[in-house]
């Protein structure tokens, strides 16, 4: 019987990196995650993931690393040898990008050129997937598809240009096997609590249990191509398993205003107006303003293999179903809280 496959995920504790490693344990993988030092846990998305490495047939092991430092990076690739490399670590918000550009930009777009020449440096045969973002298209009118030009309105949209055209670059001037994958809006109910759809479910389920009287949110008319996270990491798996790296748009097609999420969040919910709820805080706002983001993802359906399974209104229904239930848990007194140390 050959060795399993071994993966390396940075980002493993974020909703997607959580997603990714469950989807590959269940392919069989053997999952190995970065993750960042914290005076406090930081791994409750993993944790019931989590098993004593001391045992037997451990196949999730978390290391930790930074891609802020690239001696860590290139050490532990060198250690591991794996197959497969997902980089999905980043300062992903985008509103807080304006305020810590700097930083957003060092972790964001300069962490994925040292990752990429720590493979290069290592001798590594790794295929390596670098997480791309519809907000690298910006201003750009859809529909959005591989061949769109990018035109980015925040920091960290500006990163994951550069993270996008330095892996097409490594890919191209060292013969490495590294795609893009350009993944639209996904959510789910492990998304952080400060990005929208997660602050309007959470929202929902505070003021159904009478502890929340109003929601206050930005640009209501904002439109945005929403999946579903455990969707899309199956994408990322499809991606490397191809022969030749590529760049793949992984989306919905569809796209749905804020105030279409508000509606459909509340409806379910069984408040009735999102309105009498809702009121605008212009201190969220962008400085610079991304309109309409709609991917167009035929590459993915016909090379990949690929679509989405879950529709926009089942994405609200199971992101405010999972708010009231885990809200519900806390107020019971049911909820248990364990967090691992990293190993």
């Amino acid at each position: 019987m050959s060795d399993p496959k071994k993966a390396l995920i940075t980002g493993i504790t974020g909703q997607d990196g959580s997603y990714l490693a469950e989807h590959l344990l269940e392919l069989g993988y053997e999952v190995h995650g970065i993750v960042r030092r914290s005076s406090s846990f930081n791994t409750a998305r993993i944790d019931h993931l989590y098993r004593d490495p001391h045992e037997s047939g451990v196949k999730l092991f978390t290391h930790y690393g930074d891609l802020s430092d690239p001696v860590s990076l290139t050490h532990k690739i060198y250690e591991l040898q794996p197959d497969e490399i997902y980089n999905l670590g980043a300062q992903s918000h985008v509103q807080v990008s304006f305020q810590i550009p700097e930083y957003t930009f060092d972790i964001t777009g300069a962490g994925t050129m040292r990752l990429l020449d720590a493979v290069r440096e290592s001798g590594s045969g790794a295929r390596i997937y670098q997480a791309g973002s519809s907000e690298m298209y910006g201003a750009t009118p859809p529909p959005q598809a591989e061949d769109t030009p990018f035109y980015p309105r925040s920091p960290y949209a500006v990163a994951k240009v550069a993270s996008h055209w330095a892996a097409v670059n490594y890919r191209e001037a060292y013969g490495m096997h590294v795609s893009n994958g350009i993944l639209f809006n996904h959510e789910s109910p492990r998304r952080g609590e400060t990005f929208v759809t997660r602050k309007i479910t959470r929202a929902v389920a505070r003021i159904k249990a009478g502890l929340q009287d109003k929601l206050y949110l930005g640009n209501l008319d904002a439109k945005r191509d929403w999946g579903y996270a455990p969707d899309y990491v199956r994408a990322m798996q499809l991606i490397l398993a191809q022969d030749e790296p590529s760049d793949y748009v992984i989306a919905t097609g569809e796209m749905h205003t804020v105030r279409e999420f508000c509606e459909h969040a509340f409806a379910h919910a069984g408040l009735g107006s999102f309105s009498d709820y809702v009121e605008i805080d212009p201190r969220y706002y962008r400085p610079t303003e991304v309109d309409a983001l709609q991917g167009d993802p035929a590459k993915a359906k016909q090379v990949l293999g690929w679509e989405p399974k879950v529709v926009f209104s089942e994405l609200v229904e199971i992101m405010v179903d999972a708010d009231c239930a885990a809200l519900e848990a806390a107020m019971s007194g049911k909820v248990e809280r364990f967090s691992h140390e990293v190993t």
